[in-house]
């Protein structure tokens, strides 16, 4: 059986890169920010942050709240014609 290159992160060099005036430590509002089911959320990665990230291909889609599992909130998403749910930690959305 082949082994597997690479991880959730490949090729992501540019993508999950941080801005010059945003690096540094993390806003604890943003790690501490609350949602109600049902709010409208985009998907922007915290590269700072690995736990509760997301798969690089949902990068910029904007969600719906279904619900909150432990820390991290269930975001439901339409990927072409499929509806799909991630476990997303709250430091990597932003209200639409």
């Amino acid at each position: 059986m082949p082994k597997r290159i690479g991880g959730l992160r490949r090729k992501t060099r540019y993508k999950f890169r941080k801005e010059a005036g945003s690096k540094g430590k993390i806003s604890l509002t943003r790690y501490l920010q609350s949602f109600n089911e049902g709010d409208k959320v985009n998907l922007t990665v915290e590269p700072g942050v690995q736990k509760g990230m997301y798969h690089p291909r949902f990068m910029g889609k904007t969600g719906i709240v279904k619900g909150k599992r432990g820390r991290c909130y269930e975001i439901r998403i339409k990927d072409m014609d499929k509806e799909k749910i991630l476990v997303v930690h709250p430091v990597h959305l932003r209200s639409a």
